[in-house]
């Protein structure tokens, strides 16, 4: 297989056995698993998630999705496991236990001591007839046709299968709990998914200078100001109240009218309805102000009251998109 077309080939062949894979499992989605979220929803334990192989590694982003939407959960590798980690699986924690063919050794030796332990013991295997099938409380079965790679050997099918339940499980469990963008954003603080949900104007414009001038400002005193504080624009404020703003864009339009500059002051040149938002309003909310109105500043007010600037670099910078 070297020519282009037979590789192309090759990669859709796969796609499509493990998107028939996929239907297979949807098919197979009933009772049992509603039984299997009612009973992590009911816990009051955390769901610890155990396998081996390529089924730890999908056990361990299984947990990895749980955690960040809701549902406390732990990894258990299954060697480590009949070696001394059992003691992590506390009395009131549920177990869910993943493997392809459900009868390996690891397995066999796992799941008894499990039950004797009497914590609730979720199987996710392909074969409801294997020892974890036949000895779990609960099962959510994943079900192939074949492995996508060519020898019928590589685990390809069973793991897109055993991740795809995992998230549906993790999204029912999200719903059940009435898991809010809220509450994703406490568990991403430092990613920017988590700054699009809690990064304010507040959070921002302290770290910028705060331009201003009056109503009377020169023209002359106009530059120095937008030239020095860096902002490409400065407030026009007169007795704590904001009048308007005065951009670079304002600037060079006044120089390319030809009107006279002798006499020119800030109350002559400002928008007098400037782009304003409250210091409490989200960064990704100013943004899209930003993109609406193809603008680069937002003035920010507190109780009405200018207190900065929130330039567009100072968001992006934040990786908010």
């Amino acid at each position: 297989m070297n020519t282009n077309q037979e590789i192309i080939r090759r990669a859709k062949a796969t796609f499509q056995i493990e998107i028939d894979s996929l239907e297979l499992v949807k098919e197979s989605i009933g009772e049992d698993f509603a039984n299997v979220a009612k009973t992590v929803y009911e816990s009051e334990g955390r769901l610890v998630i155990t396998g081996i192989g390529k089924s730890a590694n999908i056990a361990n982003k299984i947990v990895a999705t749980l955690n960040s939407t809701g549902t406390p959960a732990i990894f258990m590798h299954a060697a480590d496991a009949i070696h001394g980690d059992l003691g992590n699986v506390q009395r009131k924690d549920v177990v869910l236990c993943i493997s392809k063919s459900g009868d390996t050794p690891e397995i066999k030796v796992l799941v008894p001591i499990i039950r004797e332990m009497g914590n609730t013991l979720i199987g996710m295997t392909a074969h409801a007839d294997s020892f974890l099938g036949l000895h779990s409380d609960l099962n959510l079965l994943t079900p192939i046709t074949q492995e996508a790679c060519p020898h019928n050997l590589a685990p390809t099918s069973s793991t897109t299968t055993q991740l795809a339940m995992g998230d549906a499980l993790a999204v029912c469990l999200l719903e059940m709990r009435d898991f809010t963008s809220d509450d994703f954003a406490k568990y991403h603080p430092g990613g920017a998914l988590g700054k699009r949900l809690y990064l304010r104007l507040s959070d921002l414009f302290p770290r910028n200078e705060k331009p201003l001038v009056s109503s009377e400002a020169s023209l002359k005193d106009i530059i120095f100001e937008i030239t020095g504080k860096r902002l490409g624009a400065t407030a026009v404020v007169e007795n704590g109240n904001l009048l308007g703003v005065i951009t670079d864009g304002d600037l060079r339009r006044l120089l390319q009218s030809g009107r006279d500059l002798s006499s020119i002051k800030a109350k002559d040149i400002m928008g007098k309805k400037p782009k304003v938002l409250e210091a409490e309003t989200l960064a990704s909310d100013a943004l899209a102000m930003m993109k609406e109105n193809s603008i680069t500043q937002i003035m920010v007010v507190k109780d009405g009251v200018y207190v900065g600037v929130v330039h567009l670099h100072d968001i992006l910078q934040e990786g908010i998109l």
